[in-house]
């Protein structure tokens, strides 16, 4: 007898397994199931620009490093709050997280080419990339119309915020597509929503926000086309049209250029279906309990992984619990043995794991 539904996840014709190189973009969700590849010891690379919620914010990002775009422009600005002008006021980007910001310009500007480069190298070997997306609601700036991924806590009246239609959030995730297949042509790409609610709309909005997203990416997976060659180099901010994101896609079978491997992960629907019980959430209700986070990590490697991949995954958490293991006199010959024998195991199992690296 079944007391709950099973979300079916078709299965792939691909597999991650630890050669591949992992990344992943969109919002805290994103940051999560992450974290839970790279506890694991995965190849992963997670939002090099910080946290990101809104689809028009990841592709701006996403644009920004497929074009190679030197940062420095009106995305740069100086602190504005009142109580933080002056010499010591930081920094900011409106397309990047605080953790980027700095005490002058030209740092700000630094980390953020670092960043850009940085993530380029790597998804230039990436094999998957998921895209999380949190809400259809969107800041953008007044004076020039600019969807900003970080509001950074300035003037709320320097900023208009509305939900974005499916046509704008397909238009944007079509640009995800052409430029993520720009820097790697047969890179996969897995679209999901997040599950955690932005009950600060309301419920109703929430469901409507979630609803937008829902139905812009089945829209993308019906229609995006093979990898394409268009698109120029742009600097500045980008803003992404809908007939632009169109034509960008068109079809281009005839030339024979392998169809991109698109797709959905139903995250949102494991946890409104098998998870919906409170007891899977965090303290706050709103975010994940970390119970919840592995077992949809869980299902996403059921989805991924091979059974020798999963098998390995299990030998490398056996390992790490292991290695745990707390000292209580650090020149003990107990501890000395058991380090040795660490590092023993942990050549082993680099030897038997291809692309594993436990870095002991």
């Amino acid at each position: 007898m079944d007391f709950f539904t099973k979300i079916d996840i078709p299965a792939t014709d691909w597999q991650i397994d630890y050669n591949s190189h992992i990344a992943f973009f969109g919002s805290c969700f994103a940051d999560n199931i992450s974290a839970q590849f790279a506890s694991r010891k995965f190849n992963v690379l997670t939002n090099p620009f910080g946290t990101v919620y809104n689809p028009l914010s990841i592709a701006m990002q996403i644009k920004a490093i497929a074009n190679k775009k030197v940062f420095g422009g009106p995305e740069i600005f100086q602190d504005m709050r009142p109580d933080r002008t002056g010499s010591n006021a930081l920094w900011h980007c409106w397309d990047a997280h605080g953790s980027l910001s700095a005490a002058t310009r030209e740092d700000c500007v630094a980390k953020l080419n670092e960043a850009s480069t940085r993530t380029l190298e790597f998804l230039q070997k990436t094999d998957v990339t998921f895209i999380t997306l949190g809400t259809s609601f969107v800041y953008f700036l007044k004076d020039i119309g600019a969807a900003v991924s970080n509001c950074h806590q300035q003037n709320p009246n320097l900023f208009i915020r509305k939900m974005i239609s499916v046509d704008h959030v397909v238009a944007a995730l079509k640009s995800i597509v052409q430029d993520l297949q720009k820097i790697k042509y047969d890179m996969r790409i897995v679209f999901t929503v997040s599950p955690l609610r932005h009950l600060s709309d309301g419920a109703h909005a929430n469901t409507l926000s979630k609803a937008t997203l829902q139905l812009a990416i089945d829209k993308v997976i019906q229609e995006i086309a093979p990898r394409n060659d268009v698109g120029a180099e742009r600097g500045g901010n980008v803003h992404i049209s809908i007939a632009e994101a169109n034509q960008s896609c068109a079809l281009r079978n005839d030339v024979g250029i392998p169809t991109p491997t698109i797709s959905y992960f139903p995250s949102y629907e494991i946890v409104m279906d098998e998870l919906r019980d409170y007891r899977f959430y965090d303290s706050d209700m709103v975010h994940l309990s970390k119970t919840a986070e592995e077992y949809i990590f869980e299902r996403m490697t059921e989805a991924y992984c091979d059974g020798k991949t999963r098998d390995n995954i299990k030998q490398v958490e056996k390992f790490l619990k292991m290695a745990k293991h707390r000292i209580q006199d650090e020149h003990s010959p107990a501890t000395v043995e058991f380090r040795q024998r660490m590092l023993e195991e942990a050549t082993k199992l680099e030897t038997q794991i291809a692309g594993l690296e436990l870095n002991v």
